[in-house]
């Protein structure tokens, strides 16, 4: 694993929670170099993380250029877990982890006072023996890529301890895609269960998105924003969207400006594009060819990456006659 570290560029290690169960989504991991965020990755369900490394706008470089571009921008820099309601222990990067062990080790998330939002419930502590035996299970029936099974034993932790915020999430993750509706109850429940839970005010606010119910999407970024003002990529995305489409262009602006800021990989798809339409309304037609010209550093060719093209060039008449 460390020679193939070193000869493919990479950075490996685990997120843990202290006192806690893996969530079962991903769990964020950054590259801190001088207080800006200039990486980030995400673990998978078992909490490993790989970082490889990317250019300003998302683009990567073959694996002997990536090692060298590493040795000379990221030594020094600080790697560090994100979980709402929970302080990430950091890992500094050296010159011998990027040359001779790139295994970092483990970084490990311990409970603040829960003033605050957290992205895990509280709930889950309180959870009794049989309810979380099903909700273990259910887990590992997700893992095993099963979801009929891991349904099947939510929807018993539930009627087990009613009071279950995270097994009504991952519940109504299950049953977004087929039953919406139920989805939405699923997740209404969460935040009933446990108010201070923020991940069922963002699944909310991204179907509220799809129905294009914007007041009520950015109801539900503002209640997660409350609670976690350091927000998410997706979080972000979502509460620019809503902002737009209802006309607060200069909010959008704020909140498209945020989720590009901590998402250097670009995981949120259109995000770029969509600050780019924002600056375009606002007649900043310099700043959206120049969002829009990024875009391409990343963005596979195909279709996505034509209509960017032509958008550039449409923006770009302006420009001139502008002047």
């Amino acid at each position: 694993m460390s020679a193939q570290g070193r000869a493919g560029g990479v950075l490996l290690g685990k997120l843990a929670l202290e006192g806690e169960p893996l969530p079962w989504q991903p769990m964020l991991v950054s590259v801190d170099c001088k207080g800006s965020v200039v990486n980030s990755t995400q673990t998978d369900l078992q909490g490993r993380f790989v970082i490889t490394f990317t250019e300003a706008h998302g683009t990567t470089g073959t694996p002997s250029d990536a090692q060298r571009q590493m040795e000379t921008k990221y030594e020094g820099c600080m790697v560090r877990g994100s979980v709402a309601g929970f302080r990430s222990n950091t890992v500094t990067i050296t010159a011998h982890t990027l040359r001779d062990e790139p295994n970092l080790g483990t970084i490990t998330l311990s409970p603040e006072g829960r003033s605050g939002g957290t992205e895990i419930s509280t709930t889950t502590q309180a959870a009794p023996s049989n309810a979380m035996k099903a909700f273990e299970k259910a887990r590992e029936e997700w893992i095993a890529q099963n979801p009929d099974g891991a349904e099947k034993n939510l929807k018993k932790a539930v009627q087990l301890y009613p009071a279950f915020a995270q097994a009504w999430l991952q519940l109504g993750k299950i049953q977004e895609a087929s039953e919406p509706q139920a989805a939405r109850e699923s997740f209404s429940k969460a935040m009933s269960a446990d108010p201070k839970f923020i991940l069922p005010y963002e699944q909310l606010a991204a179907l509220a998105i799809q129905g294009e119910k914007w007041q009520e999407a950015i109801d539900n970024t503002n209640h997660a924003l409350e609670l976690n003002p350091a927000g998410t990529p997706q979080l972000w995305y979502y509460d620019a969207l809503a902002k737009f489409q209802l006309g607060k262009t200069d909010e959008a602006n704020v909140s498209a400006s945020k989720e590009l800021a901590m998402d250097p990989r670009h995981t949120v798809p259109n995000a770029e594009q969509l600050l780019a339409v924002i600056l375009a309304r606002k007649a900043d037609y310099a700043g959206a060819v120049q969002h829009l010209k990024n875009c391409l550093t990343y963005l596979p060719a195909g279709p996505q990456a034509d209509l960017v093209k032509q958008q550039i060039a449409q923006l770009e008449a302006k420009v001139s006659a502008a002047k």
